[in-house]
């Protein structure tokens, strides 16, 4: 059975992607970061979204796996997600189809 966690910028099943295809899989974890491609990202910040992952997997491991345990894991990414983007390591794709500063309004630093 396909179990998923769909948060706004995060996207957790227990499937593998085959040929572009979802295999549903129980023993495997599938993340897929920021679908909708609302921020712009380095291989460095994005490298740290999947260490969160699996820190965050590895501390459920003997858990029962459960949408619910998927939504705890999908929740503290998003909040590891905006602390990147608090601290500048992302920023938000203007190019964006649906431009909408889902984790807030970004600041503008003035000049005084």
């Amino acid at each position: 059975m396909l179990l998923k966690c769909t948060t706004r910028h995060v996207h957790i099943l227990t499937a593998e992607l085959i040929d572009d295809e979802l295999a549903p899989r129980e023993d495997t974890l599938t993340l897929d970061v920021d679908p909708d491609n609302e921020f712009l990202w380095s291989a460095e910040s994005l490298a740290k979204v999947y260490r969160e992952f699996d820190a965050q997997v590895a501390a459920y491991a003997g858990s029962d796996l459960t949408e619910y345990n998927l939504r705890r894991i999908g929740s503290e990414l998003e909040h590891f997600i905006r602390g990147l983007l608090e601290k500048g390591e992302i920023a938000y794709n203007l190019d964006t189809r649906a431009l909408n500063y889902s984790m807030g309004v970004p600041q503008v630093v003035t000049e005084a």
